[in-house]
């Protein structure tokens, strides 16, 4: 098995031919580089539905820059405690907007559901000279490819965090999508908190006669 198969154990054929603008050496450097979030986990996003079960893309920035949290699934972690800054506000502004207090940080159940966690990158690189290199630029391609196919196809709405997502707004028809701030710590309080993108999507899903999200 090459190393493009590899990465695509469980992944739904849809989304096989998304990844065909990546060359097994740019795979190969990110799963040799890549301290953050295991090879096998990349794509981990696309393995739990295809595009017409898509309800809600939560879109993020980049997979957490500290060892042991990434997960391949945007802002989730594997653990339940010691949760990071973002997915603390995350909880925080769900139990504030629908009053739900959710303590564990695996989002899986989530994107079992139809949700979507992505993020604009899938990798990030090692610090150099001090500073956390992105790779978003190297995965715009295939993020806008994404999410053009997923706003084409389903009646998704897009839930942009951050300025990278709020960046694709362009690739979004109409009304379906919402934005804020990150819920980075340093965003959190002027840009994301009482935004209640919860309820939002709740009464998008309803006016749009989708399956409900049970957060």
């Amino acid at each position: 098995m090459d190393i493009r198969e590899d990465l695509l154990v469980g992944v739904d054929k849809t989304w096989i031919k998304l990844i065909e603008d990546f060359n097994d050496q740019e795979l190969q450097y990110h799963i040799n580089n890549d301290k953050y979030i295991p090879g096998d986990k990349i794509f981990r996003a696309f393995k739990y539905f295809d595009i017409e079960s898509t309800i809600v893309v939560i879109l993020g920035q980049d997979p957490y820059p500290n060892e042991g949290d990434a997960c391949g699934l945007s802002f989730s972690v594997e653990r339940n405690e010691k949760l990071p800054h973002s997915l603390r506000n995350i909880f925080k502004e769900l139990k504030d907007d629908l009053g739900i207090d959710r303590k564990s940080g695996n989002l899986e159940d989530w994107a079992e559901q139809g949700v979507l966690l992505l993020n604009t990158a899938l990798t990030i690189s090692k610090k150099e000279n001090g500073k956390q290199i992105s790779y978003i630029s190297l995965w715009k391609k295939f993020i806008n490819y994404v999410i053009a196919n997923i706003n084409k196809k389903s009646k998704a709405i897009f839930v942009l965090w951050g300025n990278d997502a709020k960046g694709k707004k362009e690739l979004i028809a109409g009304d379906m999508y919402i934005e804020s701030g990150h819920p980075s710590f340093a965003h959190s309080h002027k840009q994301f908190f009482n935004t209640k993108p919860f309820s939002k999507v709740n009464q998008y899903i309803k006016n749009h006669k989708l399956r409900s999200i049970k957060w």
